[in-house]
């Protein structure tokens, strides 16, 4: 069942620019600003290594966390990419999202792919 005042924010898309001026800005004022009651960021993919070792990120992270936005890595990218370790001391959930994913879009969950 949908989750109206939810939302996933799949992030795949590794540009630093999008990244800063879309994935994070819009994940932390839909908190602050109250547009949604939850949101997610899932990384998964190239973006799971721009946040294990990008300083940038790794600061837009922390403040997203700040403001209420959870954030969990697709554990297989993470371990592919050699920065699983990085991302748990970052405090971010790790698991495998494919069958996340896949009840997200059977149930027409709220999704913005980046």
């Amino acid at each position: 069942m949908k989750e109206k005042n939810k939302l996933n924010i799949l992030w795949t898309n590794a540009d630093i620019l999008t990244s800063l001026h879309m994935v994070f800005m819009y994940s932390k004022n839909s908190m602050l600003r109250g547009w949604w009651d939850e949101v997610t960021v899932i990384i998964w993919g190239a973006t799971a290594k721009l946040a294990a070792e990008n300083e940038a990120v790794r600061n837009e992270i922390k403040e997203a966390r700040a403001a209420g936005v959870k954030f969990s890595a697709c554990l297989a990218c993470a371990d592919l990419l050699g920065v699983t370790e990085q991302l748990e001391r970052q405090g971010i959930e790790l698991k495998l999202w494919g069958e996340p994913l896949t009840q997200i879009l059977k149930d027409d969950g709220n999704l913005i792919t980046i």
